[in-house]
């Protein structure tokens, strides 16, 4: 991401005699330099979490201390807020349109490819960045374990605000102030850290089906898999790595290690068969649809952009956009976006 961010050290969680350490972290990307700071007295980063969604929690049997997952889908253009409720499983709290995400379909695998991560990160307080030329905003870790053995590089890989994107999720300025808030609640509430899953899109069979010439296949199954334990139990998967791959909900996932061989992995015996169930259940599905679904080419100039941005975009042009976001930003490569087609959507 061709920005500046001064990444700020949470101490003492959120109270009201919270205080912060700035911890300098500049980093020289393209032609911008300097640190971005807020203007004393910004406190856009303590804002509490909107009443609406305040009420939305409670209809759902949440509490703002409640851990939270984030899920990302890059072709959908939609960021997944998920929230454990009262049954002690974790439910999707609210779905947020993506305004920009940048590069194809497929991992990150070098600095300045704009290619926007995909794979499995876990974000602690550490990486919230209340001080942002994005708003707000919080680093998801890239490069991760996995990511570093197979010899991945990037930095400062972000979900911030405004609608500007090299290589990280803008959710305008609106969307990650909701976002940020949350996250904060839940980290100041007990949670350690939170697991963000970055995927190409939603992994249903259909969508696997349509994708299965690409040559990232057998990356995505591997993460079909990961979305799977989640989906068959509604608790984030334990992640792991061995042999350049996930390895989800291990019975001894402290012996793997990435990059080297797995040996014999022994699945957790209490979650092993309601993924197994849940997979055939899809499977039996997918079959019984009677689908025939074409392998799909995805035709892209740069990135993603949800439809309602989109369509906002068409009406109003680049500066209406800015409005709209409440952000005084460019809208990155907005042709781009524009153009952001599949084949089947033709």
């Amino acid at each position: 991401m061709p920005a500046l961010e001064t990444q700020l050290v949470w101490q003492d969680h959120v109270s009201l005699r919270t205080h912060f350490r700035i911890i300098a972290l500049c980093a020289l990307f393209s032609a911008i330099s300097g640190c971005v700071m807020l203007e004393r007295g910004d406190n856009r980063h303590l804002q509490p979490i909107p009443a609406a969604l305040l009420s939305e929690m409670s209809a759902k049997g949440m509490s703002p201390s409640d851990p939270i997952m984030i899920r990302i889908h890059k072709k959908e253009s939609e960021l997944e807020l998920w929230k454990r409720d009262k049954t002690g499983q974790f439910a999707l709290l609210k779905t947020y349109p993506m305004c920009r995400w940048s590069g194809q379909l497929g991992p990150k695998k070098r600095e300045g490819d704009r290619q926007a991560p995909e794979g499995f990160y876990v974000v602690n307080a550490s990486q919230l960045n209340p001080r942002s030329q994005f708003y707000l905003s919080f680093n998801l870790g890239f490069p991760n374990a996995l990511e570093a053995s197979l010899g991945y590089t990037g930095s400062a890989l972000m979900v911030h605000g405004a609608c500007t994107s090299a290589g990280c999720f803008a959710m305008t300025d609106q969307g990650i102030r909701e976002i940020y808030s949350v996250a904060r609640d839940a980290l100041a509430g007990g949670q350690a850290s939170f697991q963000v899953q970055a995927l190409p899109f939603r992994m249903t069979a259909e969508n696997m089906a349509r994708h299965r010439e690409s040559p990232h296949t057998a990356f995505w199954k591997n993460l079909k898999d990961g979305v799977d334990h989640f989906e068959a139990t509604r608790q984030p998967p334990r992640v792991a790595a061995c042999e350049n791959r996930y390895v989800f909900n291990a019975k001894d996932g402290a012996s793997l290690i990435p990059g080297k061989a797995c040996g014999k992995i022994e699945p957790d015996p209490d979650i092993a068969p309601l993924v197994a169930q849940y997979q055939a259940s899809q499977t039996a599905k997918f079959v019984a649809s009677g689908s025939s679904i074409a392998s799909s080419s995805y035709r892209l100039a740069d990135g993603g952009m949800h439809p309602s941005f989109r369509r906002v975009l068409k009406s109003v042009g680049p500066q209406g956009l800015q409005v709209a976001t409440s952000g005084d930003v460019e809208i990155s490569r907005p042709d781009a976006a524009l153009a952001d087609l599949y084949e089947e959507d033709r």
